[in-house]
């Protein structure tokens, strides 16, 4: 299986990137987790409709067919890490590959949101998205974890 972190936005302070890194490459092989950065569409003078709609076609051209698709969006369900372990199982389980996507500065085109199979949020607080990126993996490691029965997470 692959779970596919596709992100709006291109460029991250090094300390984001290195961090990142670093879980990536915690995952088993056979649970690979790859990074997909689309470009941030230029806010100069457009509309967020058309602002929105030009992410949503980069990020959907990240994504290949038949992927599971969730949403990352304030609005989203909130989970535990428990819970968001049971989550991970559950995707497993369908055999499919996953993609978690990350929306850019205005969030992510209405549509797409609930066009996602799920929707869920890391935080009640607004976070930088550099932060978000290393967050969610983190957190997708300690959810493999609990899992795999691996003394990483701690109750």
């Amino acid at each position: 299986m692959k779970l596919s972190v596709v992100a709006v936005g291109q460029r991250v302070p090094d300390w984001a990137q290195a961090a990142w890194d670093d879980y990536a490459k915690r995952f088993p092989p056979e649970l690979r987790v790859e990074l997909k950065a689309v470009k941030t569409e230029p806010r100069a003078g457009k509309a967020l409709a058309a602002l929105l709609a030009a992410e949503r076609q980069r990020i959907e051209a990240a994504i290949p067919r038949g992927t599971h698709v969730v949403a990352l969006d304030e609005r989203g369900t909130a989970l535990t890490t428990m819970a968001l372990a049971a989550r991970l199982k559950a995707w497993q389980m369908q055999g499919g590959d996953v993609a978690l996507v990350i929306g850019g500065p205005d969030g992510l085109e209405p549509g797409f949101r609930q066009a996602a199979h799920e929707r869920i949020r890391l935080s009640d607080l607004t976070l930088p998205h550099a932060m978000v990126r290393v967050l969610l993996v983190e957190q997708l490691y300690r959810a493999w974890s609990v899992n795999a029965n691996h003394p990483y997470h701690r109750e």
